[in-house]
């Protein structure tokens, strides 16, 4: 059966098109990300131009689905859709255009389907892992075992919040770095207190923060579905981030045009957990929640 998942993040929309097998695994048949900065003129409220290309966007994902004779599909929605206080209306807009029903999905239902699809992707480790699930409205952090999550939240503290609060100046400032990181410490508690009682030197990025990582690092991935790397290769080119002003950012091998904005706000974020979580070893994760929401379809 061919199925269709689509995301409709704060930066990112995301269409995944895949065939189901016998087995209860699926086979990728399209992939398609476009960026259509939902909250790029701020989280409270869908501004005018960002609205209508989160409409046309949704109804030329319709427009592939038919072409590829998709059966079923679902679309959701997450933190920028969640607080929006107009976002309802661009679900509405879109039922409208398109026909596609968006479905709003919780913070915590965004971390269960996270780790059904992150489990999917990377081998058996032993002990805790923290996934960590970097958004543009939100992060997803969860402490899970092969086969146990343990704790689970959504907080909003994504990358476009973050630039939006912090990111005055380009090089961004030390004192903007601090600001960050006190506001972190403020806002992760929760998170603070499952690391004290969850030993996690694996962390495990889920999303495209993490894929910047990974590309600015190795040259041929081993596997096509998640790579490993030390935290000693991650501070390798997290200077080379945080240091660089904008144009410089454009130049570095392996950083996507879009992602150059945003990219600092993110690598201050994955530092700052890095060293709380007490990390010795990152792997990032080819899936996440349109993975483990397909697995859920196709049972």
């Amino acid at each position: 059966m061919r199925l269709a998942v689509i995301d409709c993040g704060t930066n990112t929309f995301h269409l995944l098109v895949v065939d189901g097998q016998p087995d209860g695994t699926f086979k990728q048949v399209y992939r398609l990300r476009e960026y259509v900065r939902l909250g790029q003129e701020g989280l409270d409220h869908i501004c005018a131009a960002p609205f209508q290309r989160g409409v046309d966007c949704i109804a030329f994902f319709k427009k592939i689905m038919r072409e590829l004779d998709v059966v079923r599909h679902r679309a959701f929605g997450t933190e920028a859709l969640r607080r929006a206080d107009n976002g309802l209306d661009f679900v509405e807009a879109v039922r409208c255009a398109s026909g596609v029903e968006i479905q709003l999905i919780s913070g915590d239902e965004e971390a269960r389907l996270i780790h059904l699809g992150v489990r999917q992707a990377i081998p058996v480790f032993e002990g805790k892992t923290l996934i960590m699930d970097i958004g543009g409205g939100s992060v997803e952090f969860i402490v899970a075992s092969e086969e146990e999550v343990f704790w689970a939240q959504s907080f909003p503290i994504g990358v476009q919040v973050l630039f939006s609060r912090f990111h005055k100046n380009d090089p961004m400032a030390a004192d903007e770095m601090v600001a960050i990181q006190q506001y972190l410490d403020e806002m992760l508690e929760p998170l603070h207190t499952a690391l004290r009682q969850h030993k996690t030197p694996q962390l495990t990025g889920a999303s495209g923060s993490f894929e910047v990582v990974e590309d600015m690092l190795i040259r041929q991935k081993q596997h096509p579905l998640y790579s490993v790397f030390t935290k000693e290769d991650f501070y390798q080119i997290h200077e080379k981030i945080i240091e660089a002003d904008y144009q410089t950012r454009m130049e570095l091998p392996g950083l996507p045009p879009e992602r150059v904005e945003l990219i600092v706000v993110a690598f201050v974020l994955m530092d700052y957990i890095v060293r709380k979580a007490g990390v010795e070893k990152i792997v990032t994760s080819a899936y996440a929640m349109k993975e483990g929401m397909l697995l859920e379809m196709g049972t």
